[in-house]
């Protein structure tokens, strides 16, 4: 293969990796501001579930409805969802910003905002305005930076963010916040127009491939979690909460391979449904069908059908299911919802698995006769398919297609199982593997490797979790699932980075146990 017949589908490719890279890391951002907060969303959906007028035990004094001694109950409901879990949502997006200094200014312009769209949820107003308030100080910061004299250092910095907080909040009340309810009440109108015309299934075709390109967590904390918790305060549930969230296309898909499957991923498939169903961690099916494309037919029919029958039965969930575990789903329900919800599940799951398992059985043979079925063997072809050369981590670390050059197998082996001088030269100690939200697949990850370097009786080795937003640069060797290898190199460059396919029985962990032993 020569040079230019190499460089050619490469710049596509890049540029697609490129854009995808930066579609994740704004899903990323705007996730991140909602995940540490969704116990908020998750004690909300409580209170909500019990205490409202349609609730199971409804309290007026707690719910927000009737009077108590001749004054009308201000409840916990509506309070919670108008300032706390805004407030909540730009402070952590202000503290992404500009830690503590930025949290206060960013809460100060979200509160404005609040109170100028009185009747509305400003959820969408505190993810604009916690991190504008907060770059905005930030770049304030930067004019005086090094410039106070010494003993006025606290007199101008709390002036400074107080006088422009001050101003924030005025902008934020006069101008933003009917700005932003006009564009709140625009996308409840067209979520009603889509339910109303029996169109909402069709919201699947984008919602499943984009979760299997690990933005899921994007789209439910981003997006859907705030239009939920609108419609949570409007009619007491919202099916919403379960476009993302429901476990049946996962499901199947994992059953699909656990009885039609061959080699690798028909063996780990049935312990991914332990984790994928119960636990909630629907990463874990992402290889399977990354590994076979046409697979995500099954998933978008298996999710369109899960969101149908929702539509039938006009069933839904007081609050975010969050991980989506069935038990977190069951958990959430509203009181009305328990029969809609559950077939909603189960023939989600039933159609997925039917189109999974006839795309499975056609393949089988070839499947069989190419590598056994090999989970890396597909990998490697979809690669091929999406245009981009085949991850050199997965073919030098699988056997199959070889590193087109010397610097393109160090680039992405980072050393493990190669003959790369980098690999060597820095002693590895902080192993992390990282995944977008630094919980669920990550946590199983580290889990899984930090108990084969525990057997194999290395010590003074950490393996950690954590979300890839968050790394620091201190790690030495990096663990991610292929798709989300572009961004951890852009945050840590320097380290050792591995790339998986199966998050259960990755052969790299091994790989990264022998480099270890023998450092």
């Amino acid at each position: 293969m020569t040079t230019s017949s190499v460089a050619a589908p490469d710049a596509p490719a890049n540029s697609r990796g490129g854009a995808r890279v930066a579609v994740q890391k704004f899903g990323t951002f705007l996730s991140g501001m909602v995940m540490p907060n969704i116990a908020i969303f998750i004690a909300w959906g409580i209170i909500t579930a019990f205490f409202i007028e349609t609730g199971w035990t409804p309290v007026g004094i707690l719910g927000g409805f009737g009077e108590t001694n001749g004054v009308a109950n201000i409840g916990l409901v509506g309070p919670i969802l108008t300032y706390l879990i805004p407030l909540a949502i730009a402070i952590q997006g202000g503290r992404m910003i500009y830690e503590t200094r930025g949290a206060v200014v960013g809460s100060i312009m979200t509160m404005g905002v609040i109170i100028g769209a009185s009747g509305t949820t400003m959820i969408l107003g505190a993810m604009i305005c916690g991190p504008l308030g907060a770059y905005l100080i930030k770049q304030i910061d930067k004019i005086w930076d090094g410039k106070i004299k010494p003993g006025f250092e606290m007199l101008v910095n709390n002036y400074a963010a107080g006088i422009l907080g001050f101003v924030l909040a005025m902008i934020g009340f006069f101008w933003l916040a009917p700005l932003f309810k006009l564009i709140a009440e625009g996308l409840g109108a067209a979520v009603n127009f889509l339910v109303q015309h029996s169109l909402l299934p069709l919201a699947s075709v984008i919602i499943e491939p984009a979760k299997v390109f690990f933005l899921n967590n994007a789209i439910n904390h981003g997006v859907l979690d705030q239009l939920g918790a609108q419609q949570v305060q409007e009619s007491g549930k919202s099916i919403l909460f379960l476009l993302e969230a429901n476990p049946g296309p996962g499901l199947g898909i994992l059953l699909a391979f656990t009885f039609f499957g061959v080699g690798i991923a028909r063996s780990t498939a049935p312990g991914a449904i332990i984790i994928q169903f119960l636990g909630g961690i629907h990463e874990i099916y992402f290889p399977y069908v990354l590994q076979k494309p046409v697979l995500f037919i099954a998933v978008i029919l298996g999710g369109a059908t899960g969101v149908a029958t929702n539509v039938a039965f006009h069933s839904g969930l007081v609050a975010p299911a969050s991980p989506g575990s069935i038990f977190a789903v069951l958990g959430s329900t509203a009181k009305d919802s328990f029969v809609g919800v559950i077939l909603s599940v189960l023939f989600s799951a039933a159609v997925s698995f039917a189109v999974a398992s006839f795309f499975l059985i056609a393949t089988r043979k070839r499947d069989m006769a190419n590598g056994g079925g090999d989970m890396a063997a597909a990998f490697d072809k979809m690669q091929a398919t999406k245009g981009r050369d085949a991850n050199a981590a997965t073919a030098g670390l699988f056997g199959t297609n070889a590193p087109a050059n010397e610097e393109e197998s160090e680039a992405a082996l980072g050393g493990v199982g190669s003959a790369s001088a980098t690999a060597t030269a820095t002693r590895v100690e902080n192993v992390v593997f990282a995944c977008d939200a630094g919980m669920g697949s990550s946590a199983m990850g580290a889990s899984v490797l930090r108990n084969k370097v525990k057997k194999a009786g290395i010590e003074g080795v950490t393996v950690v979790n954590k979300a890839i937003a968050n790394l620091d640069g201190t790690e030495d060797l990096i663990i991610t699932q292929e798709e989300l290898t572009d961004r951890a190199k852009q945050k840590n460059p320097n380290a050792q980075h591995v790339s998986v396919g199966n998050f259960m029985n990755a052969p790299q962990y091994d790989q990264v146990v022998d480099q270890l032993k023998n450092q």
